[in-house]
C-alpha cells in the first residue's frame, strides 16, 4: 500500500512530517533547561510561550510542510537517490528555521533562540531519521517499488541509452523485456533480446504480460508511431515516448506543457529550484563578505597596476555565461595595454587540434601581473560580477566568445550551470591542463553538482591559490 512512488506514501510523509517536527519541538522544550548557556549569548529566562500556546505547535509543523511542498520534498522522482533526497531536505528545514525565525522576531520575541537552534538540531535529526528508516525497510523487503515489465519499440541509439538506464534502475521494480525492432537482423543488442517486430506489439504485450511501452524509434519511423499507439489504445499499458532529439539537448531535455500544448524543452538547467536559491544566497553572502575583508588588498593592487605600467586599471572582458549568455566579466589588468590584438602571436593549437592560449612566460604579461596571476589577484574584482548575479563562486569558468565558436557540441554542456570564480578543475590542476581537459572536469561538475561539491571546492580554492601551481 505504501509503495515509495505512491500518493498514499507521499500522504504518510505528510502526515509523519507534521507529527515529527512538532514532538521535536515538544523535545527541544524538554532539553532546553538542561543545556549549557548559548555561546556569546546571554539569554534571560522568560515565560514559555509553548506552555500558554500549544496551538504554536500546529503553526511550526504546518510551516514545515508548507515548506516542503514548495521545495518538491514530497516529489519521489526528485529524491530517487538517497544523497538527493537527505540534501533537499536539509536545505528545506534550513529555509523552514529561517521564516520561522523571523516569526519569532515579529510577533514572539520572548522565545528562546538556543531553544530554536535545539529544536532545528532535533528536528533535522527526527526527518531524516525516519526516511533512513522507510528507505531500510523497503531495501529489506523489496517491495518499496511495483514490479513492472517494460519493452522498448526501437533498438537504436536512443533505444539502447533507454535499455541502459531500465538496467541501473532494475532496483526500482523496472523489469527490461526485450527490444521490438523492424530494421535490426541481430537477435540480441548488446547482450539484450529483440523479441519482435514493432507490427507484433499487441502479441507481445499480451504474452509477455507487458505493463510500459517505451517508444523510441528514430526519428524517420515517427510516421509509424500513431498507428503503434493506436494499436494499444485499449490495452492497460502505459505508453511512454523518448522523441530522438535529447542528444541536442545542451545538459538535459524535460517535457513541459503550456495550456495543454506538450513541448520538450531542450535547455532546462541542470540545476533545480532549491538548488539555485541555496546556491545564490552563499554567492550573496560570501561575495559581499569578501568585499568588505579585500578592499584593502584590491585598493592596493589598484595602486600597484598604475604605478607599473600605462592603461586601465580595471579591464571589462566579454565572456560567455550560462546558457551562453553574454556579459562583461572584470578583471585587474595583469598584461600590457591591447593585449588581445597580440594574441595571435601566442595562441597555439596542439597535435590534437585542441587551441591552447595560455601558457608560462607569456611576453604579454607586466612584471605586477605574473604576481598577481600567480595568487588569482587579478579576479577578485568578479566578486562583484557575484555579487550582481552574472557569475557563481563556484562553476566552470566563463569562456571567451571566440573560443566557444571552437567548441565541440558535446562541450557546451558546461553552461548548464552559472560560470563561477573557482572550479573543479581550478583546483585539480588550474591552467596546467589544456582547455578541453578543462572542458570534461567542467562537465563533471555539471553532471554531478551539490552543495557539498560547491562546499568542498570553496574549500580547497584558498590553498591551490597560496600554492600558486599552475597559475599564470
Amino acid at each position: 500500500m505504501f509503495r515509495r512512488f505512491s500518493i498514499n506514501y507521499v500522504l504518510l510523509s505528510i502526515v509523519l512530517d507534521l507529527f515529527m517536527t512538532a514532538f521535536a519541538l515538544r523535545v527541544a522544550v524538554f532539553l532546553r533547561p538542561n543545556l549549557p548557556p548559548l555561546p556569546f549569548l546571554v539569554e534571560i529566562p522568560r515565560t514559555n510561550l509553548l506552555d500558554t500556546q500549544p496551538s504554536h505547535y500546529l503553526i511550526v509543523a504546518f510551516l514545515w510542510v508548507f515548506v516542503f511542498l514548495l521545495s518538491s520534498v514530497y516529489d519521489p522522482k526528485r529524491n530517487y537517490r538517497v544523497v538527493d533526497e537527505f540534501q533537499t531536505v536539509s536545505l528545506s528545514i534550513g529555509f523552514a528555521a529561517l521564516l520561522y525565525a523571523g516569526l519569532l522576531y515579529l510577533g514572539f520575541r520572548d522565545f528562546s533562540r538556543w531553544l530554536l537552534v535545539t529544536f532545528v538540531v532535533v528536528n533535522w535529526v527526527f526527518l531524516l531519521g525516519w526516511r533512513t528508516i522507510a528507505r531500510l525497510i523497503w531495501r529489506w523487503q523489496g517491495n518499496g517499488h511495483e514490479h513492472r515489465r517494460a519493452i522498448i519499440v526501437g533498438a537504436g541509439q536512443v533505444g539502447q541509452q533507454v535499455s541502459e538506464m531500465l538496467q541501473t534502475h532494475a532496483s526500482t521494480g523496472l523489469e527490461f523485456v526485450g527490444y521490438l525492432d523492424e530494421t535490426s537482423s541481430e537477435h540480441d543488442i548488446g547482450g539484450l533480446p529483440v523479441i519482435g517486430r514493432v507490427s507484433d506489439v499487441r502479441q507481445i504485450v499480451e504474452t509477455h504480460d507487458i505493463d510500459d511501452v517505451i517508444v523510441a524509434m528514430p526519428q524517420q519511423a515517427y510516421r509509424e508511431m500513431g498507428k503503434l499507439v493506436w494499436a494499444l489504445q485499449d490495452m492497460p499499458v502505459q505508453i511512454r515516448v523518448v522523441p530522438d532529439y535529447f542528444s541536442l539537448a545542451l545538459y538535459r531535455a524535460t517535457a513541459e506543457d503550456y495550456g495543454g500544448v506538450p513541448m520538450i524543452n531542450l535547455r532546462d538547467p541542470a540545476l533545480n529550484n532549491v538548488q539555485r536559491l541555496v546556491k545564490r544566497f552563499v554567492d550573496v553572502a560570501v561575495s559581499g563578505t569578501c568585499l568588505l575583508f579585500l578592499s584593502p588588498l584590491m585598493l592596493a593592487t589598484a595602486i600597484a597596476i598604475r604605478l607599473d605600467s600605462n592603461g586601465p586599471i580595471l579591464l571589462t572582458q566579454q565572456r560567455v555565461g550560462e546558457n551562453g549568455r553574454i556579459f562583461g566579466m572584470y578583471k585587474f589588468r595583469s598584461m600590457v595595454p591591447d593585449a588581445d590584438k597580440l594574441l595571435h602571436t601566442v595562441s597555439k593549437v596542439d597535435e590534437e587540434g585542441n587551441r591552447i592560449f595560455k601558457f608560462k612566460n607569456d611576453p604579454r604579461i607586466t612584471s605586477i601581473g605574473r604576481w598577481i596571476r600567480r595568487f588569482s589577484i587579478d579576479e577578485t574584482p568578479q566578486l562583484f560580477n557575484v555579487f550582481k548575479g552574472d557569475m557563481s563562486l563556484v562553476g566552470p569558468r566563463p569562456e571567451l566568445p571566440w573560443l566557444v565558436q571552437d567548441y565541440e557540441p558535446w562541450q557546451l554542456k558546461r553552461f548548464a550551470v552559472p560560470q563561477g570564480i573557482t572550479g573543479w578543475w581550478q583546483v585539480n590542476g588550474r591552467s596546467d591542463k589544456p582547455m578541453h581537459l578543462n572542458t570534461e572536469d567542467d562537465i563533471y561538475y555539471v553532471q554531478n553538482y551539490s552543495l557539498w561539491m560547491d562546499i568542498y571546492i570553496l574549500l580547497k580554492t584558498p590553498w591551490v591559490v597560496l600554492r600558486g601551481k599552475g597559475a599564470y
